[in-house]
Order: C-alpha cells, then sequence, then structure tokens
C-alpha cells in the first residue's frame, strides 16, 4: 500500500502559481487507499493574496481511514489556520468523520445554544436564521438576518476551544457569507504604537456583551429591527456572568504573535476600565478592522471549512430576512492554556 507523502507542504501564497490547475499539481499527493485505486487529495491555496488558508479537494470517508491522510491534513491546517473543504459528501457522517482529524469534540460553552443530536452522545451547533424567528439588525440601511460581528468564540470563557468545523444546509440566495480575519496578519498590519501598547494587555470579556450590549467595534449605522423574546431571556441570563481574561496578543509554537481580540463580548482592558482605557480599545477595533485582509466564503452544499479559534477571529455577513440560512458546527475541544476567569481582588 502507497502511503501520503508531502500533503501538508507549506503553502506560502503570493509564492504560489495563479492558475489552480498549476496549483493542485504543486500541492497535490497521489495516494493508494488499497489496492490499485489511487486517488488524488489536492492542497493549493486559498487565494493567491492572503497569506492564510488552504483549499482541498478530494477528501473522503474512505482517504480518511488513511492516518497518513488525517495527520498531513491536520499539519496543513496547524500551518494555514484556515482550510475549505471542497466537493466533500454533504452528510453529518462526513462532516463528524472530518472533524475527528482534528480532534474530540465538546459542547458549546452556552447552554441555551441550539444542538442537533447525530449519534449517542454526539451533537453539533445548530446555527439558524430563519424567517420571522431569529435576529434582525438594520446595518449600513439594509434589514439583515444572521448578521454576526466580528469575535472569536468563547471569548467569556476562561477555555477556549481549538476550532469549529462548518457545513451549511440552508443557504440564501445572496449573502450568508462568513468571514475570516488572520490574527497573524493583524498583528504585523495594525500600527506600531498600538502593537506597543497591547503587547502586554489582557481584555475582559462578558458573555452577555453582544448583540444590543456590545460596547465595542460596532458599526457607524446599526438598529435592532427585531429581537425575539427568547434572545431577550437569554441576555438577561447572561446579566452577572463571570467575566474571563485574555491576553491581547500572544505567542504561537511556531514563534508568530497573534493579536487575539474580539469586539464581540469585550467588556474593557483589564486594569484599565476607565474612559481613557475604553477608547484605547476602541481604537484598536477599528485599526483591526482597518487593516484586516478577510477571506469571505460563499457556501455550497458541498463544502465544509474549519477555522483556528485560537488565530482567527470571523463573523457572519447576514442576508435578507426573507430566506433561510442554516448552518451546523463541529466544536473540536482543546484550549491554548492563556485564559484565565476572573477572580475577586482582580483589579
Amino acid at each position: 500500500m502507497r502511503r501520503a507523502a508531502g500533503i501538508a507542504r507549506k503553502l506560502r501564497g503570493p509564492s504560489i502559481a495563479s492558475h489552480d490547475r498549476d496549483r493542485a499539481r504543486a500541492y497535490s499527493t497521489v495516494i493508494a487507499p488499497g489496492g490499485l485505486e489511487i486517488a488524488s487529495i489536492s492542497v493549493i491555496s486559498l487565494s493567491d493574496h492572503l497569506p492564510f488558508g488552504a483549499r482541498i479537494r478530494g477528501v473522503t470517508r474512505e482517504k480518511l481511514s488513511d492516518p497518513s491522510v488525517r495527520g498531513q491534513i491536520a499539519s496543513v491546517f496547524e500551518d494555514r489556520g484556515l482550510l475549505v473543504f471542497e466537493d466533500v459528501e454533504p452528510s453529518g457522517e462526513m462532516q463528524l468523520e472530518l472533524a475527528g482529524v482534528f480532534g474530540p469534540l465538546r459542547h458549546h460553552a452556552m447552554e441555551s445554544v441550539s444542538r442537533v443530536e447525530i449519534g449517542p452522545g454526539i451533537s453539533f451547533t445548530e446555527l439558524a436564521a430563519r424567517p420571522g424567528e431569529g435576529n434582525v439588525f438594520e446595518i449600513d440601511g439594509r434589514p439583515l438576518a444572521g448578521w454576526t460581528p466580528w469575535h472569536w468564540d468563547a471569548c467569556y470563557a476562561p477555555e477556549i476551544y481549538r476550532a469549529g468545523l462548518l457545513r451549511a444546509l440552508e443557504i440564501p440566495p445572496e449573502g450568508g457569507l462568513t468571514g475570516f480575519a488572520d490574527g497573524v496578519q493583524l498583528h504585523g498590519a495594525i500600527s506600531p504604537e498600538l502593537r506597543a501598547r497591547f503587547e502586554e494587555l489582557d481584555i475582559l470579556y462578558q458573555v452577555g456583551l453582544m448583540m444590543m450590549n456590545q460596547r465595542f467595534g460596532m458599526p457607524g449605522s446599526y438598529r435592532v429591527i427585531h429581537v425575539p423574546p427568547s434572545t431577550r431571556d437569554m441576555l438577561r441570563e447572561c446579566e452577572g456572568a463571570p467575566r474571563a481574561i485574555h491576553p491581547a496578543i500572544w505567542r504561537r509554537s511556531s514563534g508568530e504573535k497573534v493579536l487575539h481580540v474580539s469586539p464581540w463580548q469585550a467588556a474593557g482592558i483589564e486594569g484599565h476600565e476607565d474612559p481613557e482605557g475604553d477608547a484605547l480599545l476602541e481604537s484598536l477595533c477599528q485599526e483591526i478592522y482597518a487593516k484586516m485582509r478577510p477571506y469571505w466564503h460563499c457556501w455550497k452544499p458541498t463544502d465544509m471549512l474549519i477555522w483556528d479559534n485560537w488565530r482567527f477571529i470571523h463573523s457572519v455577513s447576514g442576508h435578507d430576512p426573507v430566506h433561510s440560512r442554516r448552518v451546523h458546527r463541529a466544536t473540536i475541544d482543546g484550549d491554548y492554556g492563556l485564559g484565565r476567569p476572573e477572580v475577586s481582588g482582580n483589579p
């Protein structure tokens, strides 16, 4: 049996040839899962203009039974941080098998989040926006359902999970894109003055500081059109919830530094919860928006996508409220070990 070799060759963005065919040829591995059958899994750059991410084609459940293929895909993820799997089997079984490449599953940190059971003791988080049911906000004059501002998940908890693997089951005809911005790119892009100021600062997060309670990085034009009672009840339940503390900047094992600040659910700068500190954090949020080079994913039913939650912030563009959007997320367990709860006596 021939073994996979080299699927995790390092992709370095703009240096890769511009045509998909040439890139796929340069970054593909021929494997033989068994007998004389030969199959190809290709790994190409997400974009010639982005320093992160990769597209992977040709993945099947059969090929994922090869431990070397699983290991190589995991290695590409560690390097590139965002993987788009194209033309995969559009099923929960395939999503579960692919999620297992990256680690064990865990439940979402918020117990109130909707879940879908896919097996004994196994569930995915369901993120749905249906006409007449969910939140609708007006952003820059447009009513949008499913709009979610830039954030990283579970920032309000001391332990943050490793990654999320997404699959779209209902896709609106327009909008409903998921955006990702790389904290490694952001660390190098923001002004040296802000980078130096936040190098040793920690950020406080609280679970209820979202939607109409968000304090930092709000869009210039924002209006609540509809928020269902379930959302208001959830926000009331979050009042007084404990806060968590995470560094604004941290260093990966690779040596790269990551700017990892979530405007959504941010409460302020630890030890600097005053007008000056709030203005400083707001200036960082606006600098993030100005300097990010995001990738916006337009969904197809045969796509799956995984992102590194320790490295990226993400957002949802929103869509016309007359349409539905439904996504299932497999949450990958793990923690980077740098968060901590706020305790009595903290500033």
